[in-house]
């Protein structure tokens, strides 16, 4: 890990045992300022995570639990009405939001964000996707989103795929008891017999907005050889051809796998200290499939990214 993002990945280990990938794709895409979005079961430390990233580096945070009654208002400001009087006497009513929320935080945790109704849903992936609200920029840098699994057992609506392609990165998470990790279920019990959780609340930053922003800005200059350029149409072209992701059952979209899977292959090698990407950063794709391809294919991406690397060499 970069010397400069040390201190956030070392907060995380200190309050969340285990779920490394999913550690390191959280601090992924608050330096590529990627939206993030992680399924799994109640308990297995998905808000948590995303907690302590964003109260650990220094910027504005807004955390908010969806439900079914969710409005615009409560995710993008106070709605404020205003009362002209015209000159013939006649009043004109206009409405404007006083923003907040969404619209003035720079990493925002959505939890349980199936939960949300349509009128709140689209206004919220519209300001995710353009980082807009009207004609406003937003400051958003980083969205991290939380769902239950599918099913009747958490009686939820799963999210689209079109819903889903708003956040880049894509990962299932595991409980420690569910994943079959012993020792890392081990070293929870351990800890927690001898210390109390800490709230997330309660959190000093350690490490500052510049740092990130100066990370951020450096991502440009991590260079994509030709070998890996080849190897990422290989893996694209083989999910294609030979696995069949097509528009009827995936979405590999340009704008998703041949632009922001650069930008994260190159953010995949930042985090390494590194200035030129190399073949392990292709395992980007692993969590950028995860809701995007049938899971039958997902399971085999990691093959397709060893058979197109050693295919680009």
């Amino acid at each position: 890990m970069i010397p400069e993002l040390s201190p956030l990945r070392e907060l995380l280990d200190r309050h969340v045992v285990g779920h490394d990938e999913v550690k390191r794709a959280l601090l992924l895409g608050l330096v590529c300022r990627e939206h993030v979005y992680l399924e799994g079961p109640p308990g297995s430390a998905k808000t948590r995570m995303a907690e302590v990233i964003a109260r650990g580096s220094s910027l504005r945070f807004f955390s908010y639990q969806l439900h079914r009654d969710t409005r615009p208002p409560e995710l993008l400001g106070d709605i404020v009405l205003l009362r002209r009087v015209l000159a013939d006497g006649s009043e004109q009513i206009q409405q404007r939001v006083e923003p907040g929320g969404v619209l003035t935080a720079e990493v925002c945790l959505l939890d349980d964000i199936s939960r949300a109704p349509g009128e709140a849903l689209n206004v919220l992936l519209r300001v995710l996707n353009e980082r807009r609200f009207g004609d406003h920029a937003v400051p958003l840098r980083c969205a991290i989103a939380t769902g239950n699994p599918q099913g009747e057992a958490y009686a939820n609506e799963p999210l689209d795929p079109a819903q889903l392609d708003r956040f880049t990165l894509q990962l299932r998470v595991q409980s420690l008891l569910g994943s079959g990790d012993v020792a890392a279920a081990r070293a929870l019990v351990e800890r927690f017999a001898s210390e109390s959780p800490i709230d997330a609340a309660v959190l000093e930053p350690v490490i500052e907005r510049e740092t990130l922003d100066a990370l951020s800005a450096r991502i440009a200059s991590v260079e994509v050889p030709a070998t890996v350029r080849s190897a990422l149409l290989a893996a694209l072209r083989a999910l294609v051809d030979e696995h069949g992701c097509g528009d009827h059952n995936s979405l590999l979209t340009d704008r998703t796998f041949l632009v922001k899977a650069l930008q994260l292959m190159r953010g995949s090698a930042l985090l390494d200290g590194r200035s030129r990407v190399e073949a392990r950063d292709l395992d980007v794709l692993a969590w950028m499939t995860t809701f995007r391809v049938p899971a039958d294919v997902h399971e085999k991406v990691p093959d397709v990214i060893a058979s197109a690397a050693r295919t680009a060499w």
